[in-house]
């Protein structure tokens, strides 16, 4: 079993990727492979709504300038998907919502590929706004059938600087039980 985890932070292996990485011990813990997709850095264009993919139902985007459709091919073999941001102006990132409005799109067009599949988001935040930028990624999740995953509190996690994310221990404690109930969850899922 594999879970991919896609980071929209603009900041590479900071408060988002520490998280993930700490819903990743739990899950390997558990047996189950895990990869970080980060976007830091990498120019992403939004869905320019030409319903290319729902044509052509290849399961591409016809834009293949970027990261998307090597990432979508990756998540659609994955059996879990994780989806991280930070809080920017009281949502996910702008890189996160082009990636998911492109990716969603690509999924719907070819039969909702997600379906059933075990979806989790996480989100930093410096101070306030997480819960909307949460609703956002869990809306790319049950729009798709996919099945979302608890944990003991909503996943987030607060630090401004890298690194002081590692601080706020409820988060820790949240991300270990994300991924205990998503390993607990693949597993009867797959057993």
């Amino acid at each position: 079993m594999k879970v991919i985890a896609i980071n929209g932070s603009g900041r590479k292996d900071g408060n988002t990727a520490i998280m993930v990485r700490q819903v990743f011990a739990a899950l390997e813990r558990n047996g189950i492979e895990t990869e970080l997709i980060q976007l830091a850095g990498e120019p992403l264009m939004g869905c320019a709504a030409c319903y290319a993919c729902g044509t052509n139902k290849n399961g591409r985007c016809v834009y293949d300038k970027d990261i998307v459709n090597a990432t979508f091919a990756k998540m659609r073999e994955a059996d879990g998907i994780i989806l991280a941001s930070p809080t920017y102006f009281a949502d996910c990132t702008g890189q996160m919502k082009c990636f998911i409005d492109r990716v969603g799109c690509v999924a719907r067009a070819n039969g909702n590929v997600f379906k059933r599949k075990v979806g989790a988001s996480v989100v930093s935040v410096r101070r306030a706004g997480a819960i909307h930028a949460f609703n956002t990624l869990n809306h790319f999740f049950t729009i798709g059938e996919s099945i979302v995953v608890g944990s003991s509190y909503w996943n987030i996690g607060r630090g401004g600087k890298i690194g002081e994310v590692a601080n706020d221990e409820e988060a820790s404690k949240t991300m270990d039980d994300l991924g205990e109930n998503m390993a607990w969850l693949l597993k009867k899922l797959n057993g």
